[in-house]
């Protein structure tokens, strides 16, 4: 069964009363929603109280979801939403990508116990943190459509529906974000 049928036959389930149902939505996009916003508001705790926002927020949109969609493209949609709510409440100032801010703790990225030397995993690790860091400094935008491609691994397609952008300009702008991020590892920045 595919995850888009599978998802459809939960939500379904939910809107009958099912709350065993829910909490199976709640377990599958709890850690990606997780990382998403973490990587937005560098905050895990806050990242924690937005994610729980979002599937308060989806339980009482329910109703308006629609079967033919994909159910992570709506759910990632009301993410987005948040995310744009908090930066205008914020007022987020802008800022040269050269700028570092350290003040803020993003989640790192694991790396899996394998049969990997030591020495590389040491690198791996270090090249991984380098870019969390430079992912800080990118503007948000960017780094939103980065951390779903590349780190989410959302479609083009998916992405597009979300943020309602034509397909190109969203290639084209995860373009720009790894452009900056390949220029800031390199130095060039």
């Amino acid at each position: 069964m595919s995850s888009m049928h599978e998802d459809k036959i939960i939500v379904e389930n939910v809107l009958k009363g099912s709350k065993e149902a829910f909490k199976m939505i709640i377990m599958k996009y709890q850690t990606p929603l997780i990382n998403y916003i973490g990587r937005m508001v560098s905050d895990r705790q806050q990242a924690m109280d937005f994610t729980q926002e979002i599937f308060i927020k989806s339980y009482a949109a329910l109703h308006t979801y629609q079967p033919k969609y994909k159910f992570s493209t709506w759910l990632f949609k009301i993410a987005s939403n948040t995310m744009i709510d908090y930066w205008r409440k914020k007022k987020l100032d802008t800022f040269s990508v050269d700028r570092y801010e350290d003040e803020y703790r993003r989640p790192r990225y694991q790396i899996s116990d394998n049969e990997k030397p030591v020495a590389q995993q040491y690198e791996l690790s270090q090249l991984r943190a380098r870019i969390e860091e430079i992912l800080k400094r990118i503007p948000p935008t960017l780094r939103e459509l980065f951390v779903w491609r590349h780190i989410n691994e959302l479609s083009y397609e998916e992405i597009a529906e979300i943020k309602g952008l034509p397909i190109g300009t969203i290639k084209n702008r995860v373009f720009q974000a790894k452009e900056l991020i390949r220029k800031q590892l390199k130095g060039e920045i």
